[in-house]
């Protein structure tokens, strides 16, 4: 590792995640000398290297298998699809390669200096790195910026022992080597779902364990109970409302323990492998933060005010490491609002218009208020939905499950939160992000032109629903 001790930074990012290199670099566009410290060989953090990025290339490729298997022939194509796991794996390690590899790209051209090792306070203005070998440098600077992430927060009140080959964690999940005949997921949230979707396609026969009466926690519960009825018919098997007590390994796997929350007798499923899929906790441990006097609260999150400042002068944080949602986007929205406040311009989040992706087959996306939330604040509002059934492209393409709802406030019309089941969900929330920024209304949605045929007109017909009526149903 270079000697940088002598070395006077504008800002010191600790963590090279979505969070971390966005805000790094765009506080490099804005003139400041950045440093950034990784503890990893790559940058790019849990994102790039085992979570978001390599799950979306498997779930693209099995989605493909599974289509080739199912669909292809009802469009004329006569395949036989085998299955090459290597080969599919490779295309996940090539696919987090190019990215990582384009980070690193995007630090040389900003000029950004990365420092490989695992970074720690050390007082005010100083960042202490140790490399592989030991060494320690120091580097000084005016601003701190803690941008470690998350980890994998294992079964509240279990000492689950992961073994990366039986007993899994999201991160071991995207390497097996084999196509277990049987998978136990403990946890239905979109971890859970998405990798057990991967492994399902491939063959596998997944039951998820959730400790909630629903799957997808926060997310709309019309949509969540949609997207179950699809999940069964693709061969998922549920246990709602179950409480895990014990995941033992075994001589032909694993197996996991549960009682209903409700009360009852508890029961055992035994799995080739078990992927405990309980989200994710913050990642703060070993920085200096305690010993720098920086405030945490009683969830393990470091405390900031609206600028990301925390209690102690010159250090900040953003993305999973302090309060809302663990997303990516909002990390970088939180690093490029940290940039410019630093470099003295009016850096801002909306928290209001944040998307939620479950990137499953079909997909689910989110912006905004559930029905759930607007009922239980009281507030009038109106529904607007439209079935992808109805829909002329989905149908050519068959894809035609789902569906958009579209929520509006009773008198203003102004729309409170759009949701999404169905393929593409995830790129079409974000002409909802657009209009919500703005306070649009579903008028304003239904009367903006959209190209035919194409599956966003489903959500120009959920929004016509809204303040009148659908056309085409």
């Amino acid at each position: 590792m270079a000697d940088t001790s002598d070395l006077v930074f504008d800002l010191v990012v600790i963590g090279s995640g979505p969070g971390g290199y966005v805000c790094a670099i765009k506080a490099a566009q804005l003139g400041l000398k950045v440093a950034v410290v990784e503890k990893r060989r790559t940058y790019g953090g849990t994102c790039l290297n085992v979570g978001c990025i390599p799950s979306k290339a498997l779930l693209h490729a099995s989605e493909m298998f599974a289509e080739a298997s199912h669909s292809f022939a009802d469009l004329g194509v006569k395949v036989t699809p085998e299955l090459d796991l290597p080969t599919m794996l490779g295309h996940k390690d090539k696919t987090v390669k190019a990215n990582v590899d384009g980070v690193a790209f995007l630090f040389k051209k900003n000029k950004i200096e990365g420092v490989t090792g695992t970074g720690r306070v050390k007082a005010v203005g100083e960042v202490e790195v140790t490399g592989e070998d030991g060494a320690a440098r120091t580097l000084k600077t005016k601003a701190i910026c803690i941008a470690t992430g998350s980890a994998v927060a294992g079964i509240p009140g279990l000492d689950v022992a992961f073994d990366r080959d039986t007993i899994v964690s999201s991160d071991d999940a995207i390497a097996l080597q084999k196509v277990p005949a049987t998978m136990v997921v403990v946890g239905g949230g979109v971890i859970g779902l998405e990798l057990g979707s991967v492994w399902s396609r491939l063959g596998a026969r997944v039951t998820v364990v959730e400790y909630l009466d629903k799957i997808l926690g926060p997310m709309d519960t019309e949509v969540s109970v949609a997207f179950q009825k699809l999940l069964v018919k693709e061969g998922f098997h549920f246990k709602l409302g179950a409480k895990v007590t014990a995941v033992t390994k075994t001589e032909t796997g694993a197996s996991v323990t549960f009682e209903p929350v409700a009360g009852g007798a508890a029961e055992t499923l035994e799995a080739e492998v078990v992927l405990v899929a309980t989200g994710r906790k913050p990642f703060t441990e070993g920085l200096g933060l305690a010993e720098a006097g920086v405030a945490m609260d009683k969830a393990g999150r470091v405390e900031i005010d609206a600028h990301y400042r925390t209690n102690v002068e010159g250090i900040y944080a953003i993305g999973d490491v302090v309060k809302g949602p663990m997303l990516a986007h909002k990390a970088e929205d939180e690093g490029i609002a940290l940039a410019e406040i630093l470099a003295g311009q009016a850096g801002h989040v909306n928290y209001g218009v944040i998307p939620s992706v479950v990137y499953t087959s079909p997909e689910i996306a989110s912006i905004g208020h559930t029905e759930d939330e607007l009922k239980k604040d009281g507030v009038a509002y109106k529904v607007g939905k439209f079935p992808f059934m109805a829909n002329g492209r989905g149908r050519a393409m068959l894809h035609t499950d789902g569906f958009v709802k579209v929520l509006a406030d009773a008198k203003t019309d102004r729309v409170l939160g759009v949701h999404i089941l169905g393929f593409g969900a995830g790129d079409m929330i974000a002409e909802a992000g657009v209009l919500m920024e703005f306070g649009g209304s579903s008028e304003d949605l239904a009367r903006t032109s959209h190209a035919h045929p194409t599956m966003s007109e489903a959500v120009r017909e959920a929004a016509f629903a809204a303040f009148a009526k659908p056309i085409h149903i």
